[in-house]
């Protein structure tokens, strides 16, 4: 889809917007909106500003690990309308206006509308690829995590504006556009769901049933393993570890550079989600190894959070475990790395481990209770074969994700880059939008 630009534009003086239509006007945030602050709101809906999402209610996200504060006295009333801005953050696109009345935490900014402005058009042009260069160019600090922007210099950010009629066949153009994108986006995250059933029935079938269709089958005694081929022996963890030990019981001092430590968000079934891991000093990390050393080959177990996720170590970089994260170390001689740890990521042992898991706040699979997950376990050369099945059936499966995957990117970035387009003018939509009207 192709769309023509205006007739005539002008230089908006501004580096990170270029030019614009020539009829738009340009006009300083401030005329918009006021800063305010309103406390003492503690009762109302905690909300949070999502780069994906804009603003929302926090309790309908489970991806937020940041907890509020005790008193939340201090946190800021917003009201719908309101523009809401994360000030560190905003460089990365936690800017919106808000559709929803709550409280968000007093290092925002929040800013009450002056304006008489459409207020969907505003939410798009201040979320648009181009303002959030702009948040950038306005954002100062030692290291980029710790980056804040100016409200002085905030406040004087130009805001493009057409005419009233003009912001609202723009923004009911990208509300249409917006919501067929999103639609082509749940489909293909429905599709990764599907491959993660599929890949863990996958698994499951393999660790308990084997690969051989034909063999003798008997009942392992174990409601969450069923029947298993008749030469296996069912077997506790326990049993096939010559060690199990966590991390320290303690959250440590983080620093830039260091050793790595891994908490149990870092482990994935399907991989490693090592991007935001944290780093520790070297004399940390020696007090931490009084405990537990993870090396290659261990299985890394995650015990508290989210519990009942294994993998196998297999990079050599040093790194530590949190408290919530075990460490497994086997006896080799009867128990493959791979095999253990593809057999407690399937079904059965999964829901062994939400069975064993306590606490109502701070979940935590214990290490005694942990160790009593029953396994099927096989001769060490049929472990040999299903983990070389389950490699070749997983990558394939991982590898369809991927593919997914980015499809959801282009989409989303065909999604960002026609809001941006269309609210700065850098093309013109009200021909296509009349028509569809039409």
């Amino acid at each position: 889809m192709s769309f023509p630009r205006y007739e005539k534009y002008k230089d908006s003086g501004v580096e990170w917007l270029g030019e614009v239509p020539e009829h738009w006007r340009l006009q300083p945030l401030w005329t918009h909106f006021r800063r305010i602050k309103r406390a003492g709101f503690a009762e109302e809906e905690l909300l949070s500003v999502y780069r994906d999402y804009g603003v929302i209610p926090k309790s309908s996200r489970d991806d937020n690990f940041n907890n509020p504060s005790d008193d939340l006295g201090t946190y800021q009333l917003v009201e719908p309308g309101d523009l809401v801005l994360n000030k560190m953050k905003a460089w990365q696109g936690s800017v919106a206006i808000s559709e929803h009345r709550g409280i968000v935490s007093p290092a925002y900014f929040v800013y009450a509308a002056t304006h008489t402005a459409n207020g969907r058009f505003l939410h798009y042009l201040m979320r648009s690829l181009r303002y959030i260069s702009g948040y950038l160019s306005l954002s100062k600090g030692i290291r980029v995590n710790q980056w804040d922007i100016d409200p002085q210099y905030h406040s004087r950010m130009p805001i493009v504006l057409p005419s009233l009629s003009e912001q609202q066949t723009i923004a009911t153009f990208l509300d249409r556009e917006t919501a067929k994108i999103d639609a082509l986006v749940a489909e293909q995250e429905r599709l990764i769901a599907l491959l993660a059933e599929k890949r863990q029935a996958v698994i499951s079938h393999a660790v308990t049933k084997g690969l051989n269709p034909d063999a003798t089958m008997k009942d392992s005694g174990i409601e969450w393993l069923g029947e298993v081929p008749e030469h296996w022996e069912r077997v506790q963890l326990g049993c096939l570890c010559r060690q199990v030990s966590d991390g320290p019981h303690f959250s440590p001092s983080y620093v830039d550079e260091g050793v790595m430590f891994i908490s149990a968000r870092n482990i994935r079934i399907d991989g490693w989600s090592l991007e935001d891991a944290k780093y520790v000093s070297e004399d940390d990390y020696r007090e931490f190894c009084k405990r537990v050393v993870p090396e290659v080959g261990d299985v890394l177990y995650t015990k508290g959070g989210t519990t009942g996720i294994a993998r196998v170590v297999d990079f050599e970089e040093r790194f530590q475990v949190w408290v919530h994260v075990a460490v497994l170390k086997l006896r080799k001689a009867i128990a493959l790395p791979p095999f253990v740890a593809h057999s407690l990521n399937s079904i059965g042992c999964y829901e062994q481990s939400q069975l064993y898991t306590r606490g109502a706040t701070n979940q935590d699979l214990g290490l005694t209770r942990m160790v009593k997950i029953f396994l099927a376990l096989p001769p060490i050369k049929e472990q040999a074969a299903i983990v070389s099945h389950l490699d070749a059936e997983t990558s394939r499966l991982d590898g369809l994700k991927v593919e997914v995957e980015q499809s959801i990117t282009l989409l989303k970035e065909r999604r960002a880059a026609l809001i941006s387009a269309a609210v700065t003018g850098k093309i013109d939509v009200r021909g296509y939008a009349e028509k569809e009207a039409a």
